[in-house]
Order: structure tokens, then sequence, then C-alpha cells
């Protein structure tokens, strides 16, 4: 499902103007993005799940074309971790 086919059924559940559900998802959008890659907090929306960091600890690594042995620095990875609810309707 894309982001306007999404738009298209909150637009029709609700009666609201598709540009104006546009305009709401993406501002939801930029505060998840906000929350979780600068301010490195989680969002939990419940019922549906959360938004997590990761933190991917510092690593050796393989460069396959070269055939040498590089460092793989730590770092920050977005994440999504559903809610009960959620994991036991897709098991339903």
């Amino acid at each position: 499902m894309t982001k306007a086919e999404i738009v298209s059924q909150i637009s029709e559940q609700t009666g609201l103007a598709k540009k104006d559900v546009a305009l709401t998802i993406e501002a939801f959008m930029k505060v998840v993005k906000d929350s979780v890659a600068k301010h490195k907090e989680d969002v939990s929306l419940r019922g549906f799940g959360t938004f997590i960091v990761k933190h991917r600890a510092a690593k050796t690594g393989r460069d396959m074309q070269k055939n040498i042995t590089i460092r793989v620095e730590a770092h920050d990875i977005p994440g999504f971790k559903p809610s009960k609810e959620f994991t036991a309707l897709m098991n339903d």
C-alpha cells in the first residue's frame, strides 16, 4: 500500500479532503522521524506499536571486492516493534 492509497482510504472513511489528510500524514511522519532520528526518542502508539532506535555496536566486516577487512563504526538505526494487539491481528 502506498501513501497515496492510505490518503485515499482515510479520506473516504473520514470525509476529509485528500489534501488535508495528506498534510496530516506528512506532519505525522515528520514528527516520528524527528523524534526517532534527531532526538533518539521512542514513539509509542498504543494498540499499534513503537518506533524505536536500535543501536548497532562497532564491528569488523569484509570488503569482498577488495578482499580487505574494514571497520564498521557503531551507529543507530530505526526499528518498529508491533504491539501485542497488532501481532495477534496478524496471526488470526
